[in-house]
């Protein structure tokens, strides 16, 4: 299943897409006999867990059926003004240098543990949302990465029962200022600037997405292909990650855990080659079975 959020009266509202549109849950519900349990916001769908998904199965299934008046819950994604597909995660976690070519493109040595740092709600950004360029950095950088959303707490899980504490995967820019990041050891001060994490459009369900570490990922700038690679590339991948982080924290049900990126990032190219991001420019994430994320960067 695809879940969207989008904006409506000053509010996000849950959506459902679908090839037909997206099903705004809260009026479909309004309109159809369904289960009482079932989540009208997606932070309620991520702490229900199993049954709330099953029971969003249900009301997306009875609200297509012949005979439903469509119209009154049915809506256009192209006339939708979308949010962050995760609205209010408690954590925003990031894994760094996790890709082995990118690792090799910055001539930085292969990490022997996940490299780990943080973003904040600040850094959220809906698909097609603006992105302001802070007027403080003069180089920011794109970095397409696969998010995994987590749908279960999870505390010392072993690697191999990790994948089943996903609720799902994204798209994400993990934006980066390389001047304020490397201003210090710590990168936070380059990481998390505003709208610094775009994802979406769409959280799309693990069942439907399979396998995360054989996905195709790539980003253009302008519509010029800058990163292409594939999720196997990851040094640590996504149950080894989650494993690792449940050793040292709990993880808890819309938790968003950011897993690295591949090579083709401004930073890897030679100084004189180097052109970061400036006013005007699209930045399109893709990543395959998740959609395309689009966000156009702004003069701060």
């Amino acid at each position: 299943m695809k879940i969207v959020t989008f904006e409506w009266q000053g509010t996000y509202r849950l959506g459902v897409a679908k090839e037909q549109g997206i099903i705004d849950v809260l009026a479909a519900f309004a309109k159809i006999a369904a289960d009482p349990a079932t989540p009208v916001t997606v932070q309620q769908l991520l702490e229900g867990g199993a049954p709330a998904l099953l029971a969003l199965q249900a009301l997306a299934d009875r609200a297509l059926a012949p005979g439903q008046d469509h119209a009154s819950y049915l809506l256009e994604e192209a006339q939708l003004t979308l949010g962050p597909c995760v609205t209010a995660p408690g954590k925003i976690i990031c894994v760094g240098l996790n890709y082995r070519r990118h690792a090799e493109e910055t001539n930085a040595p292969i990490p022997q543990s996940p490299i780990l740092f943080n973003k904040f709600s600040n850094a959220l950004a809906a698909h097609g949302e603006d992105v302001p360029l802070p007027r403080t950095s003069e180089k920011v950088d794109y970095e397409a990465e696969l998010a995994i959303v987590i749908g279960r707490k999870a505390k010392y899980v072993s690697r191999q029962e990790a994948l089943d504490y996903v609720f799902g995967y994204c798209n994400a820019n993990d934006l980066s200022a390389r001047d304020l990041q490397m201003r210090t050891s710590q990168w936070l001060l380059g990481k998390t600037c505003d709208k610094f994490a775009p994802i979406g459009p769409y959280l799309v369900t693990a069942d439907e997405v399979g396998n995360p570490n054989d996905l195709t990922i790539r980003t253009l700038v302008n519509g010029e292909e800058r990163q292409k690679s594939n999720t196997s590339d990851m040094i640590f991948h996504c149950d080894e990650i989650i494993s690792y982080l449940s050793q040292h924290m709990t993880l808890e049900p819309g938790d968003i855990v950011l897993t690295g990126t591949p090579e083709g990032v401004v930073l890897g190219y030679p100084p004189e080659k180097q052109v970061y991001l400036k006013d005007g420019d699209v930045v399109t994430v893709e990543i395959e079975k998740l959609g395309t994320l689009t966000n156009r960067m702004v003069a701060e």
